[in-house]
């Protein structure tokens, strides 16, 4: 099966959010991370909060799950980060290149 992972994480600054892109391909942990800016809207500490903050979104190989949340948790700048996943189907080509970078 081309299964995929993707991963989805939130950084509050956007050279935070690109240096941990880059350390995420230079470890070989992700193949590639997507960066976009968004605005949140959450609750925290019981109050409604609202911040800009960056996503990012990484594409792996589903078994260095742990290994990509362990590496997270430890950069980042939020005590309780936001950390989804879900593995994907991939088509063949995409699938091929993400095996041979990570």
């Amino acid at each position: 099966m081309k299964e995929v992972l993707l991963l989805i994480t939130t950084e509050s600054d956007e050279i935070r959010s690109k240096n941990i892109a880059k350390l995420l391909v230079q470890n070989k942990l992700a193949a590639c991370v997507s960066i976009k800016p968004i605005f949140s809207i959450y609750e925290w500490e019981d109050k409604i909060e609202d911040a800009k903050e960056f996503e990012i979104t990484i594409k792996s190989k589903p078994e260095l799950k742990e290994n990509l949340i362990l590496f997270l948790q430890k950069v980042t700048s939020y005590d309780v980060p936001q950390i989804i996943y879900k593995n994907f189907q991939a088509e063949s080509k995409y699938y091929d290149w993400l095996g041979k970078t990570i």
